[in-house]
């Protein structure tokens, strides 16, 4: 209690949606509290009937609070002092009093207790005691590595279907980002492991997360190569791949092409089977157009029956610019000429730092959510870019999901550190592809495996232990130049010229410093980073002044030491997670008869993401979970789902597959033009959010500017941006050696001569395409700043 400046405070109004009840506000260790009694309910017309309504509690963990606001009662007006709360979970409250000192009182209070607690293990959920139903409940033992191999058809005993299990990294020192136990192919040693896992950023090299159990195609994920300016490469990494590649064999009988399973209908056509009109009759489906492009770059000879090719592919989700820029500090993308097997796939999803920005504007249109009950501005909610952002990774999940079960290939997924954008592509593609993980245990599993054993990092994107620069006194601020939103990392565009030329300069500085240790002014960042920019054979060998100077602060996973105080990087928070249950509730929503669970489950989980009751998601990894004794000191928050899963259940389910019976197939692919606001998630009906004219099909270019529904009604939407083999190159990729106007061994030229052809003649037109073709150099600045952030 050493923390809590007052623990009562008597007569608060709380105020929310315009509306205001007054009771008592209580301050506990963990939780903010507000009692209140409603007023007696009248029962008959004459009011003679009434009974007294139960009082009614109102709790508030102190980790789900984002932002907190003191507003200090002025001289020249009436209102009261107050402290306005703006939740994790979407819910804003204000809380009115009569005395100011209480007010400051309960204000320092929540901080104290909000962000100023300094370690993980101070959380609520090391101090949670559950009661029933959950009390008798272990959902740790729910999911099991080796168990869900084996579900998968891969065990330590077996290797037919072409992979083993390696227990190379089981005590996390090869990579401690990664799980303990390492699915690869059979035909790969540990030895050619640890010298390709060199080659990997963080040595999250390619290893197995899904296998598909009719054709055993394999969808693998990794981190970045490190190519860098000097165009590294691996044998080993080459080698690794293509024993992944070729784990499926063609010389299968190939299916019948008549039994292909069933997409979706084409939203240009009706269940009806009468024709609909539409503005662009004769442009093709954007899954077509991705197909196309795949297709166009495989060199595949001979004729062309279904199921017989393969069209492996490298997806790396970057847009093509900032796999560029990171070539020029030792990373990159991998060089095709060496990955002649292969095809590589750009999609252009952005990085965590526009993700926040574009969540952020949203809530900016709910902020007054606690004085009035106005709608939010729709205009506002279209040029936040949130939906557009949601139906590019639903895109690249039904591109990878497309690419296992209808191509029969195999896919290997990366970003940058592989794990943001790859988990996110990853979990819905298998979501996509397995019945399994749409039950709700099967989605649990998903969730452990692909979230959390592969080392997201929830620490970092989620900001548990909170920061000061969420917490401001509104009357303080007095003559600054940084507003409230500036300093709390809530935006950071639209400064004008002059904060745009300042953060250029401070862009480039930080880049080409060698003793900048920190990466957020990196290009693409996802966290600290230590100097990658040398040859695979050296990395044992590294003596440059960046790792003396940062070697007592950056350990080998490249995390803070221990010896210092956590604290939350204000931009390394990220809704990485969020986005994929928003993704997840897309599907369920187009889908609703294959899911087991329902969308309260999503709203759920992600209330449990940050109420911190549970020690699921803290930590960063397998490995630090494991060392903080997180199963043996707290409760998971599968005991709160499993223990009320009668609540969680889904009436429409239906668990039946058939993929001859349209609707019952494996496969689920996403309706890029149902992509919509999950209005429950924010707290509004969906009148307010989803009401005509559809602001889903309301979507933001890249400049911001938004286009009514009337423009863009049946124009193709794909998040693909580029292909590229050994071969040849389509759309926006970069060159494969040198800078820009460097020449790659292939001959494909610089930068402006790939990207002279390819889309044009596929059909792509504007649309979402990212590519550099057609940007001035101040556009393309503007970009490279955002990414430098």
């Amino acid at each position: 209690m050493e923390r809590t400046r007052i623990a009562r405070v008597d007569d608060v109004k709380l105020v929310r949606r315009g509306d205001q009840v007054e009771g008592t506000l209580h301050l506990t260790p963990h939780h903010l509290i507000f009692c209140h009694t409603p007023p007696p309910t009248v029962d008959e017309p004459d009011g003679h009937s009434s009974h007294m309504n139960k009082p009614r509690e109102l709790w508030i963990t102190y980790p789900i609070i984002h932002t907190c606001t003191l507003r200090l009662a002025h001289p020249a007006s009436h209102h009261p002092s107050s402290i306005r709360l703006r939740c994790r979970d979407f819910s804003f409250v204000c809380f009115c009093f009569s005395d100011e000192k209480k007010a400051r009182d309960v204000y320092d209070s929540i901080k104290a207790w909000t962000c100023k607690l300094g370690k993980v293990d101070k959380l609520y959920a090391f101090t949670y005691q559950p009661q029933a139903p959950e009390k008798e409940i272990n959902g740790w033992d729910l999911y099991d590595a080796r168990r869900e191999w084996k579900r998968q058809g891969i065990s330590e005993k077996d290797s037919d279907k072409g992979w083993r299990i390696s227990k190379l990294n089981t005590d996390y020192g090869f990579s401690p980002t990664y799980p303990a136990l390492l699915a690869v192919p059979s035909a790969i040693s540990d030895n050619t492991l640890n010298y390709a896992g060199r080659y990997r950023s963080r040595v999250r090299l390619p290893v197995l997360t899904y296998l598909h159990p009719v054709n055993n195609c394999s969808i693998t994920r990794s981190s970045q190569p490190l190519v860098g300016v000097r165009g590294n490469r691996s044998i080993q990494d080459e080698k690794l791949l293509l024993a992944i590649f070729s784990t499926s064999h063609s010389n299968q009988p190939p299916p019948n092409p008549s039994s292909r399973p069933r997409s979706r209908q084409s939203p240009r056509s009706s269940s009806s089977g009468s024709p609909t009109q539409d503005v662009t009759p004769n442009l093709p489906d954007p899954e077509t157009l991705e197909d196309q492009m795949i297709s166009r770059t495989a060199s595949d000879e001979g004729p062309r029956v279904y199921g017989a090719q393969q069209h492996n592919l490298i997806v790396d989700a970057r847009p093509t610019v900032n796999a560029l820029a990171m070539q020029a500090v030792g990373l990159g993308s991998e060089n095709m000429d060496y990955y002649r097997f292969a095809t590589k796939a750009y999609l252009g999803i952005d990085n965590i730092h526009v993700m926040r920005d574009s969540l952020n504007k949203v809530i900016d249109t709910l902020k007054e959510s606690d004085v009035t009950p106005m709608p939010p501005n729709r205009e506002a909610l279209a040029k936040s870019g949130w939906l557009k952002h949601i139906g590019g990774i639903l895109d690249g999940a039904s591109l990878i999901a497309r690419q296992v079960a209808l191509q029969h290939s195999h896919v290997l997924i990366h970003c940058s550190d592989g794990w943001d954008r790859t988990s996110q592509l990853s979990a819905l593609s298998q979501l996509c592809l397995d019945p399994y993980y749409r039950t709700l245990e099967g989605f649990i599993v998903l969730v452990e495996k692909d979230w959390l054993s592969f080392g997201h990092m929830f620490n970092h994107r989620s900001g548990f232990l909170s920061s000061e620069k969420w917490f401001s006194i509104e009357n303080e601020r007095i003559g600054g130049s940084d507003s409230h939103h500036q300093r709390a990392g809530l935006s950071n565009s639209g400064s004008g010229a002059g904060h745009a030329l300042e953060n250029a300069f401070l862009s480039a500085k930080g880049f080409f410093n060698k003793d900048n240790s920190s990466r957020e002014s990196f290009v693409d960042s996802d966290g600290e980073l230590q100097s990658y920019d040398q040859s695979p054979s050296s990395n044992t060998n590294r003596k440059s002044s960046t790792s003396k100077s940062t070697a007592s602060k950056i350990g080998k996973d490249g995390a803070a030491s221990d010896k210092t105080t956590p604290t939350t990087k204000v931009k390394e928070t990220s809704p990485v997670f969020h986005q994929f249950l928003d993704a997840t509730y897309q599907l369920l929503h187009q889908n609703p008869t294959r899911f087991e669970f329902n969308e309260r489950f999503l709203r759920r989980l992600l209330y449990h993401l940050y109420s911190c009751q549970y020690g699921t998601f803290l930590y960063n990894n397998e490995r630090e979970r494991m060392e903080a004794g997180v199963q043996q000191k707290t409760r998971s928050v599968w005991d709160y789902f499993l223990g009320r899963r009668e609540q969680f259940l889904n009436p429409q389910y239906e668990e039946r597959i058939d993929d001859n019976v349209r609707g019952k197939e494996r496969l689920v692919l996403p309706k890029g033009e149902e992509v919509r606001w999950w209005s429950e998630l924010f707290g509004r009906e969906d009148r307010e959010m989803n009401g005509l004219p559809t602001i889903n099909a309301i979507r933001s270019d890249r400049n911001g500017d938004s286009k009514s529904v009337e423009e863009v009604k049946g124009i193709p939407v794909s998040v693909l941006t580029g292909v590229e083999t050994a071969e040849q190159a389509v759309g926006a990729v970069p060159p494969v050696k040198g800078t820009a106007g460097g020449e790659s061994e292939n001959g494909r030229g610089s930068i402006g001569s790939q990207l002279a052809g390819g889309m044009k003649g596929l059909g792509l037109g504007g649309g979402r395409d990212r590519s550099i073709r057609g940007k001035s150099p101040s556009r393309l600045e503007r970009e490279m700043e955002v990414e430098m952030q």
